[in-house]
């Protein structure tokens, strides 16, 4: 059975406090990792050096094998970054809207209270994937039957599979055929209001319609699935900390950001410099990228007391999971809903949560291996009131 992923080891603190720098190898190319929350959101804040506007080469690894457009708004830069942004926000706000809240909330007692009438749940594929995917129609406004087709596509839009360029492939066919469908039957959805957006003064191209989508699908996925495993796997194995957050309801809102800082599902994301750079000691040349570490930032002992200790009322917690700068994740919003209606639906709903088997996710690179969350995460989940639960 493996360890809990929020007090694995942090397999970046030995270089984070000698200079703040790890360069490892992706594709073949040497890449500076910075790894000191003060550098790294110095980073995410300075597009001029270090920017986003290179399409296909935020992700790490890269995806020109994958993708046919430039993801947006994450591959740009200001100011066109917060004009490609404004016209997206109304959908990826209404995570905040009573409305939208009752949906996840009505999604979630459906899944836990079904979940808890078996005898066992693998959570990975048959909870937290299903979540995700019926969570985000809520969020487009779409039907939930095409949240069917989603679940078929597994954990990571791309790389869950053999073939990530087949996948992505089938993703743009896929994006495509919504456009064309809310293109003749315009409605109240992200692919009809995509149709009607404009662009200073222009209406959004194609190209730029399935660059939005693209990043929709691709962005949050697999992050959030880690996320709810993970939280799962941690009130099993800490029955202490449920049964507190069970009696102090008061501490969801800052357990959940908690959560997110100790898990910080994004790794890193890339950054190209568009002239050669100095970043501590290390000569990056022009075009050439940089990684910002997010998941080492949230583990800084200079800015996180006890980093590797899991603080139910932190505060402050200035963490970064969901980035930082500019380019702040867009779908917070909708992350933080999920973990929170799932962490308050398992305290009213769950006793106890039993681990049968468990495999980690173990990201494997050259200088480093981090888990984060799991492959696969067997447990069964014992009512509150069931006789010997």
């Amino acid at each position: 059975m493996s360890s809990c992923p929020f007090h694995s080891t942090d397999p970046f603190r030995e270089k984070r406090t000698a200079d703040g720098v790890l360069v490892s190898k992706f594709q073949g190319k040497e890449v500076p990792l910075l790894l000191r929350h003060r550098d790294v959101r110095a980073a995410a804040a300075d597009w001029a050096r270090f920017s986003s506007d290179a399409p296909f080469r935020v992700p790490i690894p890269s995806e020109e094998d994958v993708r046919s457009v430039r993801q947006l708004p994450v591959e740009t830069n200001p100011p066109d970054h917060g004009d490609y942004r404004r016209i997206i926000d109304p959908y990826f706000r209404r995570p905040k809207e009573p409305e939208m809240i009752r949906e996840v909330e009505g999604l979630i007692r459906g899944l836990l209270s079904d979940a808890a009438g078996q005898s066992q749940i693998e959570i990975v594929r048959q909870f937290a994937l299903p979540l995700q995917s019926r969570a985000l129609a809520h969020l487009l406004n779409v039907p939930q039957s095409d949240a069917e087709e989603w679940i078929s596509w597994g954990i990571h839009v791309f790389r869950d599979g053999p073939n990530g360029e087949a996948k992505g492939q089938m993703l743009e066919r896929y994006i495509h055929r919504q456009l064309d469908r809310a293109l003749e039957h315009p409605g109240e959805d992200f692919y009809s209001a995509l149709h009607r957006a404009e662009f200073r003064g222009r209406k959004l191209t194609r190209e730029e319609q399935v660059g939005f989508v693209n990043l929709t699908f691709a962005g949050g996925r697999d992050t959030i699935i880690q996320t709810v495993a993970s939280l799962i796997h941690h009130l099993a194995v800490d029955p202490d900390t449920f049964a507190r957050l069970r009696a102090e309801p008061g501490l969801h809102a800052s357990a959940v950001e908690e959560f997110f800082r100790l898990l910080s599902p994004l790794t890193i994301t890339a950054r190209v410099c568009p002239e050669q750079t100095e970043v501590r000691g290390h000569t990056v040349p022009a075009d050439e990228r940089v990684a910002l570490c997010w998941a080492s930032a949230n583990r800084d002992e200079t800015v996180f007391d006890q980093p590797d200790e899991l603080r139910l009322d932190r505060k402050p917690n200035p963490h970064i999971a969901f980035g930082s700068g500019p380019h702040t994740c867009i779908g917070a919003h909708h992350a933080r809903l999920i973990a929170r209606t799932l962490l308050r639906q398992l305290c009213d709903q769950i006793e106890r949560i039993e681990v049968l088997a468990s495999e980690a996710h173990v990201e494997r690179e050259q200088t480093y291996q981090r888990t984060v969350g799991f492959a696969s995460l067997t447990v069964r989940l014992h009512p509150r009131g069931a006789i010997g639960g």
